[in-house]
């Protein structure tokens, strides 16, 4: 499979990136705020969701996420202190503010946490950055 590299600018674009960041996996010291660069990344772990469902054996590939434009980083439901702490992302969503395009991007995690990036627009990078590893278990989300 080839690497994956996507620019989203604007929220429909944010959901093709969140469906391939779904059930991705880090831990809390995998994410930086550069203030001066106003840039906050995370390194992840993903599910490569694109190679199908109706495989014995899955992947995940170490990819990472590049928020632009971001003027303060908010969280909840998570302790900055402990970096090893491992989180489950299950989407990356756009709640538009008062004047566009600002907003707010949020990184919605397992256990009702929340990054919540105050962003000036959208601009959002993602890439794979490594090889593909093999994986037995595919995530499942049982309906309620």
């Amino acid at each position: 499979m080839d690497s994956l590299k996507l620019i989203a600018l604007d929220d429909a674009a944010l959901s093709v990136i969140s469906a391939c960041l779904q059930d991705a996996v880090f831990k809390t010291g995998d994410t930086a705020f550069l203030g001066k660069d106003q840039t906050f990344t995370l390194e992840a772990n993903r599910f490569v969701w694109e190679e199908g469902k109706d495989k014995k054996t899955f992947e995940r590939r170490r990819a990472v996420l590049a928020v632009k434009q971001v003027q303060a980083v908010k969280s909840r439901g998570i302790d900055l202190k402990d970096a090893d702490t491992v989180h489950a992302l299950l989407a990356v969503t756009f709640v538009a503010g008062d004047e566009a395009p600002s907003g707010a991007i949020e990184l919605v995690l397992s256990g009702g946490a929340v990054i919540r990036l105050e962003v000036d627009c959208v601009e959002v990078q993602f890439a794979d950055v490594g090889g593909g590893w093999e994986t037995k278990f595919r995530p499942r989300h049982p309906v309620a």
